[in-house]
Parts: C-alpha cells; sequence; structure tokens
C-alpha cells in the first residue's frame, strides 16, 4: 500500500460517460499499475435513435489497459448505474463490488446473460473498505430513491477522492437510517482532496422533501377513494415507494397485485433480501384480480414514464391481456417526466382519462436527488479542495459550480469535465491533460454496436423520405437495356394513384440509361450513380422530396 497524500502523486480520472446526460454513468479512477470503475450503467434511446433497444458506454479505454483493471466498485442498483455490466463484463471480466441490495439486482441481470458462473461478486457493507491495487475504496450510507446507496470514499496516494453517488439527504428515510452525515465530516477534518457531487437536481433551490411525505400522500388518496381500484404507477426500482404503497393498501384492507416485468424482478430480489416488509396474504396474482371487488385492490405497476411498452401504457391502450381500465378506476402517477418523456406522459394521461379514468399525480413524488441545501451540507462538511461536479446535463454541471462558488471554493479549483476527458489530479494542480475514446454504443436487439452513425442516419433518412427501388437488366455485351426499369417504392408515394409520376420517373430511368450507353459508360458504379442523380433531380423539382435511391443492376 503506497503511502497516502504523496506530495507528487497524480491520480487520473477518467469519466466515460455520464455527463451532458442523465444517464450512462461510468467513471475510472487511474494511479499507475490500477484502474477501478466506479459504476456501470446504460442510457435510453433519444427520440432521434430509431429502432435503438439502449445505449452502453465506450469503454474502448479499458479495454486497451484490461491488464489495469481491478474490479467495478457500484453506488446503488439503478439502471442508470448497472445496466451495462452485462455487456461490458463480457469484454472485461473484472470483480463487481456493491452493497447488498446492488449486488441482488446486478445477479439478476448477470443470470439472464448467463454471466453468474464467470463473474465475482462481492457484497460490501456500508463502513466496511476494500482495497483494489493501490486504492482503498471506503462504501458510506447515503439516502436515494432505492435502499442501499452509498458514497464512495476513495483513498488514493494523492489523496481522498469522495465520491456521493445519487444522493439526497431524508433524515427520516422509510427504510434503515439516515445518510452518515457523521461520515462525511470525519473525512472533511481529515482533508478531501476533491469531491464529486451529484448535480441532478443542482438547479433547484431548497431542500428534497423526505421519502415519507409520499406515505402520506398515498394515505389521503386512499381515504378519499374508498370505492375505487387504484392503480398506482411508479419506478419499479423505488422500493421505498413500493413499500408505502403497500402499506397505505394494508391500513385500508386492500390487496395489491405487482404487475411488470422490472416490478416482479426488483420487488422479488427486494423482499428476498429483506429490503421490503410485505404482511402476508396482501400480494395476491394478477388471475386473481376477479376474486375481489374492484375497491379492495390496487395495483402498482410500470410505466409512469409512458413508456410504450410498459404495463400502463398497455392498459391506457386496451392492449394489456388482463387489466382494462374502466371509469371510475383512479390511476396515480408517482413519477415525475424525465426531461424529454413529458408527451409520451401527456398520452397516457389523456387516453386513461378518456376511458373514465381519474388520474392524480400531483404531490404523488419526491425526487432521490438533493436540491441546492442539501448539495451546500455536503460541501460545507466535506470542505474538498477541488470540485468536480458529476451526473447531470452542462446546465446542471454549471449550476453545482456556482454553489460550489458560493461555499468558498476558489474558481480555478471547479473543473468542469465533459465525457473522455483525463483529469489529472495531485496535491496542487487538477486539470484536463487529455482525452480518451468516449460516448455511446448503441444496443439494437442482440446486436452491439453494429448500428453506427452510419446506419442510423440511414434509419433516419428512410423514416423521413422513404425508399425508391429501381430494377434494370442489361445485355452482358453490348450493354443494351433488356428489362425494366421496373420502379418499388416505400413510404414516398402510394404507387397505385401516382402511375404518372411512376411512369414519369420511369422515363427519366430510361433516357438516362441511353445516355450511358450513347457515352460508352459501362461502369455499373458510373451507371447506377447516373440513375440515381439524374431521378432525383427531377423528384427534387416535381415534388421537393428527396427519396432514398436504390438501383439494381442484373445482367444477362
Amino acid at each position: 500500500m503506497k503511502k497516502q497524500n504523496n506530495k507528487e502523486a497524480k491520480v487520473k480520472i477518467i469519466p466515460l460517460g455520464g455527463l451532458e446526460q442523465i444517464g450512462m454513468n461510468i467513471t475510472a479512477f487511474e494511479y499507475e499499475d490500477s484502474i477501478i470503475v466506479v459504476d456501470c450503467g446504460l442510457a435510453f434511446p433519444t427520440d432521434d435513435m430509431l429502432g435503438i433497444d439502449l445505449v452502453i458506454p465506450d469503454v474502448t479505454y479499458l479495454k486497451q489497459n484490461i491488464h489495469k483493471v481491478k474490479g467495478f466498485v457500484i453506488t446503488h442498483g439503478h439502471e442508470d448505474h448497472i445496466g451495462a455490466l452485462p455487456y461490458i463484463l463480457q469484454e472485461i471480466n473484472a470483480p463487481v463490488y456493491g452493497t447488498k441490495l446492488t449486488i441482488g439486482l446486478i445477479n439478476n441481470k448477470l443470470k439472464e446473460h448467463n454471466l453468474l458462473r464467470n463473474t465475482k461478486r462481492k457484497v460490501v457493507k456500508h463502513g466496511q473498505s476494500i482495497n483494489l491495487g493501490c486504492f482503498r475504496i471506503e462504501f458510506i450510507k447515503t439516502n436515494h430513491s432505492i435502499a442501499d446507496a452509498s458514497a464512495l470514499a476513495i483513498f488514493t496516494p494523492a489523496g481522498i477522492i469522495l465520491h456521493t453517488g445519487d444522493f439526497k439527504i431524508d433524515y427520516t428515510p422509510v427504510f434503515g437510517e439516515a445518510a452518515d452525515l457523521q461520515r462525511f465530516a470525519e473525512l472533511g477534518k481529515k482533508g478531501v482532496l476533491a469531491l464529486m457531487c451529484d448535480s441532478t437536481n443542482a438547479i433547484r433551490p431548497g431542500f428534497t422533501m423526505s421519502e415519507r411525505t409520499v406515505g402520506r400522500t398515498f394515505d389521503t388518496i386512499f381515504n378519499d377513494h374508498r370505492n375505487s381500484r387504484i392503480i398506482v404507477a411508479t419506478f419499479a426500482s423505488n422500493v421505498d415507494r413500493v413499500q408505502q404503497i403497500i402499506n397505505s393498501a394494508y391500513k385500508y384492507g386492500r390487496k395489491v397485485v405487482v404487475e411488470g416485468r422490472s416490478m416482479v424482478n426488483v420487488i422479488g430480489t427486494a423482499s428476498e433480501l429483506g429490503y421490503i416488509n410485505i404482511p402476508d396474504g396482501t400480494l395476491i396474482e394478477i388471475e386473481q384480480l376477479k376474486n375481489y371487488k374492484d375497491e379492495q385492490t390496487v395495483l402498482i405497476t410500470t410505466g409512469s414514464q409512458g413508456e410504450s411498452m410498459a404495463a400502463l401504457s398497455r392498459m391506457a391502450a386496451s392492449l394489456h391481456k388482463k387489466v382494462s381500465i374502466k371509469p371510475g378506476d383512479v390511476v396515480i402517477l408517482s413519477s415525475t417526466p424525465i426531461p424529454g418523456n413529458e408527451k409520451a406522459v401527456s398520452k397516457v394521461i389523456n387516453e386513461l382519462s378518456m376511458k373514465g379514468a381519474e388520474v392524480i399525480f400531483q404531490d404523488t413524488h419526491v425526487s432521490g436527488h438533493a436540491c441546492q441545501e442539501e448539495i451546500k451540507l455536503i460541501y460545507s462538511l466535506v470542505h474538498p479542495k477541488y470540485a468536480l461536479p458529476v451526473h447531470g446535463e452542462y446546465r446542471h454541471l454549471m449550476a453545482q459550480k456556482g454553489l460550489a462558488e458560493s461555499m468558498g471554493i476558489p474558481k480555478e479549483n471547479i473543473v468542469i469535465m465533459s465525457s473522455g476527458d483525463v483529469v489529472e489530479i495531485g496535491q496542487d494542480s487538477c486539470s484536463v491533460v487529455g482525452h480518451v475514446p468516449a460516448g455511446g454504443i448503441l444496443v439494437d436487439g442482440l446486436g452491439v454496436g453494429d448500428v453506427g452513425n452510419i446506419v442510423l442516419r440511414d434509419r433516419q433518412n428512410l423514416a423521413q423520405n422513404g425508399i425508391i427501388i429501381i430494377v434494370l437488366t442489361l445485355e452482358k455485351y453490348s450493354g443494351q437495356l433488356l428489362a425494366g426499369p421496373d420502379i418499388v417504392s416505400r413510404g414516398f408515394v402510394y404507387v397505385r394513384e401516382s402511375e404518372d409520376l411512376m411512369d414519369e420517373a420511369r422515363h427519366v430511368v430510361v433516357s438516362a440509361v441511353e445516355d450511358c450507353l450513347y457515352h460508352h459508360v459501362n461502369d455499373w458504379g458510373k451507371i447506377k450513380n447516373i440513375i440515381r442523380d439524374s431521378l432525383s433531380d427531377y423528384l427534387w423539382k416535381k415534388m421537393k422530396r428527396n427519396p432514398m435511391i436504390l438501383p439494381i443492376i442484373m445482367e444477362v
């Protein structure tokens, strides 16, 4: 073990994802021949990523330095922190460390991908430390919208780097104790070189409300709607929220059905490991719903973000096999739309309202992330030398920069990082010294990374403009046009109603081919280009449209 706080030592911090966006969190810490990786999350595709299922980080840098990678240290069990593990572990097989619930959720994922046998996993308790290469990592208890969340104190040869993970400060959490603020203060007294703090809510003033306040809202709603069936949509991973819904249901004598694959998975794991307390006889299977009156039941389901395949959206669109929404139902959306999902959420709310359901979304959610006053509290306990805001879009990172300055951290000691930056930090300096490959690898079905920018561009082009395929047959030696051109179009115009247009298009192609013959052009690539250009010009002049044009030439 190298001596801590070596004056000359410099440690590299390399965020490979999780900046300029919410999601895909992964950061490497490197010193000489040791690399540890904190978190390994995925991001969900944006609207322009047609057909993409999820996005995982580019770990080229870790693959190039695979002999240095000592392990993955995970702060908590949300998808944007563990979702990419099954993909990345296939390329970089290193041990995974996390708290009990976090490892439980990771095990579910590894089981699906048949990776349990060859991945080493270790459960770490809060307050415990692990040694990986020349790093010692201590897990510190924090609160978040999933139990067992941790901050990490990383003891490096250059000093202590404190990574908060995703956190809020909840003095009255639903499960377990409050965050270990005392430990933050003790580390602050020792001297913290750098603080990497969650910026998700750095724009919001004040404090984040305690998770318990939502429980009180549920009680009120359950009391006011004693004669209706209640359906609650929330994030599968928010175990404490589910606990409170179950508490209210039990209090008002209702049976509970858990619906949606991810919800069933998480709640199963949480109850096996003792993170959720479900009174006997409260949970029933969805098939048993018909044995109870509506006012005796509660459904807890996924789909609070309006995702088209999730249970709530299927119910709203009458596509759900076992549950149909009927007038008088009360639907509670227990979450805030993630930026970008607002349209999808309002669509689901409209569909539910049209079916006669009452939709409630006021005061039924609190955030899992710290607002400004809590971020300031962490800064005042830790008073780090350097501040490196993490976890957020650029505007969130900048908002935290402002907070750090207001807490007395000099402007030049606050570094706003981008994904792929190599930040070198020591006792007397902290700056970006280089850049490594970083970005998203797209996962489509079982293909990882086989859909790149060019394929996406084609998909966008096809989606916006449609396609025209031209098939013609040329004679082998003379190059005479023997058959065709036949024109097939998809997503461009409805052919049966545009016969004139298609005839003219055929003439344009014929004259382009004859032109080639006349000028003795017999290179097929050239012929195809000439056909493409002339047809493209014609269609643009005629219709102001730009379909993708694919000429196919056969030879006899």
